[in-house]
């Protein structure tokens, strides 16, 4: 188990916090009681477990992926009554164990092949346990789907309740006989009958009670109405009376027999609800990880904290709700940096940071999903020591100081190379030299004890130190002197200005005061915090060039993306054009082949019919041997034609060349040997020098 000093760190790092918010998201008993009691665990394959099992649920939840988990009741009395010889649970009870099995049922059924590769930390709440059937199969045999005892759940009954049902009925004839008579001689009130004490009685007017045979029951509020059970039907009552007393006697001594039969099943009964009681947990866990975006880091069992775009996940939750922002936090602790010392001015975030460490390391180590990057790394403490704001105690008579003190003192004797510390203002309470020169010692020996931990100080001494001190590092608030507003972002690697002087003379205190205040303080200290301060603007400038870098950077990227798409696009609507072209060509190809294939079939019937075959010679030449001496007559020369002229010029580059072969008119781009670039539209066509001839743009508005 994690050890903590002092007792109140789960208060101080607001992490009970947390749990009340968890708590809010149980609906079983069984959750919430884990969660009063959560543990801090120090063994990583426990802490991985926990981490796995709330990630893929909430995983499932992302895809809206339901899971069988209905039950909410809770059922320990009646689990306990099960193992009591002699107790009997009642139908309502027995009701609830069968919702309870069925729920389990439905759990196992869900966690097939597939799921259970795919879910395995989640089925691991199932391992050791198993679905009985039996156990609803006894309770089914005796109740029906509404709790009530089936007629047939014994011999005995079902004679007892056929009994009652021929009484009834011969009860229900003989008493609207009664009413009748009764109605007819306007004995009977409005209300005619009712029943008392389980019996049933006529309602008659007060005034005629003496009139009417029978045992008088009672009367009413105003003493108007009189319930009298009449004289014909008490026998039947009476007999209906002991038969109901039998049946009860059967219904129990039946339940006390199932009560007897589901007893051996008592511990599995246990285990279903304790299924159901964990994966409510689980569930809950995986709610509260996606309220503030929580995520898994990565799992190192050493004292270890590399966390990235991490959150206050308190500060989250609040900022989201007011539609604010949250700074996120990273920050690096190792064997070579383990002490990180933060400066800054007052309310700059100092107290924050150091607390969001701590709870975000205490949700962790207790199966909590963490508002930090995924690709973030988080080691395993066993001792988290605290110690934060003023703890002066008067029941002791110890003064701010000496408290302070005797926490360290506690720090310093337990620390070990697994502790986790925080300290706050380290030194304050007392004489600033002094106390300056106590923090150095305390910070000297905890980086001895190989500890790791936060300290937040105003104080210039720790600065100094934190720079030739090996493991100990400086850090810095970021604070926007201009505006006189903290932002939130921490700063490895140097110190911070408390900014004294530059936040009076901004707020408007006397310039005469601020230069007296000044004249007191130490040469070296004020030139220190000047420097500090200079370094720090500078810092800032940095930081906004950095971030304005940044956007820029990114509008470039989306700049790349659109004009890729842009030119993947013209690339796209190049190839269709080309693929129209190639099918306009080839469908002018085929009209000129069918064209041929005609005019050889007259010539064969030419050669059929004429007896000067000569000439029938003579067509046929012309057709296939001087087709280079005449222009085909197809859609696309004639357009080409009409549109262009043949000039006989050298090929020159950048005129106007048209292809012999398809008509198509392009520029000569280039010459290479014995061929030729042409660019057609947004097309480069390679293709022979004898292929092309120059051609000019005919001016249509001459003629």
């Amino acid at each position: 188990m994690i050890k903590f000093f002092p007792d109140t760190t789960f208060d101080q790092l607001e992490f009970t916090k947390i749990k009340n918010i968890l708590q809010g998201y149980c609906t079983t008993e069984y959750a919430k009681n884990k969660i009063a009691d959560l543990r801090v665990h120090t063994r990583k394959d426990f802490i991985e477990t926990a981490l796995q099992q709330t990630n893929e649920f909430k995983n499932l939840s992302l895809q809206a992926q339901y899971f069988p988990n209905d039950f909410s009741l809770n059922l320990s009395k009646e689990i306990k009554l099960l193992s009591i010889d002699g107790a009997t649970l009642r139908e309502e009870e027995l009701m609830h164990i069968k919702l309870l099995t069925n729920n389990a049922a439905n759990i196992f059924r869900w966690f097939d092949t597939e799921r259970k590769q795919a879910y395995a930390y989640l089925h691991k709440i199932i391992e050791g346990s198993y679905y009985e059937k039996n156990i609803i199969l006894l309770i089914e045999a005796v109740l029906d789907d509404y709790g009530a005892v089936k007629d047939n759940a014994s011999e005995d009954l079902f004679i007892i309740r056929n009994k009652l049902y021929r009484k009834r009925n011969e009860l229900r004839r003989m008493f609207e006989k009664v009413l009748q008579k009764l109605s007819k001689a306007g004995y009977s009130a409005d209300i005619e009958e009712s029943f008392s004490n389980g019996r049933r009685v006529v309602a008659v007017f007060s005034e005629h009670k003496r009139k009417v045979k029978g045992i008088l029951h009672g009367e009413s509020d105003t003493r108007k109405t009189a319930f009298i059970e009449p004289e014909e039907t008490i026998e039947l009552n009476n007999e209906i009376y002991l038969l109901e007393g039998e049946e009860r006697k059967e219904i129990l001594k039946i339940l006390k027999t199932l009560t007897v039969s589901l007893k051996p099943f008592a511990p599995l009964i246990q285990s279903y609800l304790i299924i159901a009681g964990e994966f409510d947990f689980i569930k809950a866990k995986s709610k509260l990880a996606l309220s503030y975006q929580g995520n898994m880091p990565n799992l190192t069992d050493k004292a270890y904290i590399n966390i990235k775009e991490a959150y206050h996940p308190l500060l989250y939750l609040y900022n989201k709700n007011n539609h604010k922002k949250t700074t996120p936090l990273n920050l690096k602790l190792d064997e070579k940096n383990r002490i990180l010392i933060i400066s800054g001015p007052n309310a700059g975030g100092k107290t924050v940071t150091m607390k969001t460490i701590g709870l975000l390391q205490l949700m962790l180590q207790s199966g909590l999903l963490v508002p930090v990057h995924p690709t973030s790394e988080m080691g395993i403490f066993k001792q988290i020591f605290i110690h934060i704001g003023d703890t002066q105690s008067i029941e002791f008579e110890l003064s701010t100081y000496s408290s302070h003190l005797l926490a360290m003192k506690h720090f310093i004797e337990m620390a070990n190379g697994k502790t986790l510390f925080f300290i706050d203002e380290l030194g304050s309470g007392s004489d600033p030299v002094l106390g300056g020169a106590f923090a150095e010692v305390i910070l000297e020996e905890l980086c001895k004890k190989h500890a790791m931990g936060i300290v937040t100080t105003h104080y210039l001494n720790l600065k100094v130190m934190a720079n030739h001190t090996k493991g100990i590092i400086n850090g810095a608030m970021a604070f926007d002197e201009k505006n006189l507003k903290p932002m939130y972002v921490l700063t490895i690697g140097k110190p911070g200005s408390s900014y004294t002087f530059a936040i009076a003379q901004r707020i408007g205190l006397s310039p005469h005061l601020i230069s007296k205040a000044k004249a007191l303080v130490d040469d070296n200290h004020f030139k220190l915090d000047n420097l500090l301060n200079n370094t720090e603007k500078n810092l800032h400038a940095l930081y906004v060039e950095k971030k304005q870098l940044q956007l820029l950077l990114k509008s470039n990227e989306k700049l790349k993306k659109e004009m890729e798409q842009v030119i993947n696009k013209e690339k796209h609507n190049q190839q269709i054009e080309l693929l129209k072209n190639q099918n306009k060509i080839s469908e002018e190809r085929i009209v000129y082949l069918k064209e041929m294939e005609r005019k050889l079939k007259q010539i064969v019937l030419d050669w059929k019919k004429n007896e000067d075959k000569n000439e029938v010679i003579k067509n046929l030449n012309n057709l296939l041997f001087k087709k280079k001496e005449q222009t085909v007559v197809n859609k696309l020369a004639k357009k080409t034609n009409q549109t262009f002229k043949e000039i006989q010029n050298v090929l020159e580059v950048g005129k106007l060349v048209k292809l012999k072969k398809n008509y198509q008119v392009g520029v000569l781009k280039e010459i290479r040997g014995k061929r030729g670039i042409v660019q057609i539209g947004q097309l480069p066509i390679n293709v022979e020098l004898t292929d092309l001839v120059t051609v000019e743009k005919i001016d249509t508005n001459y003629k």
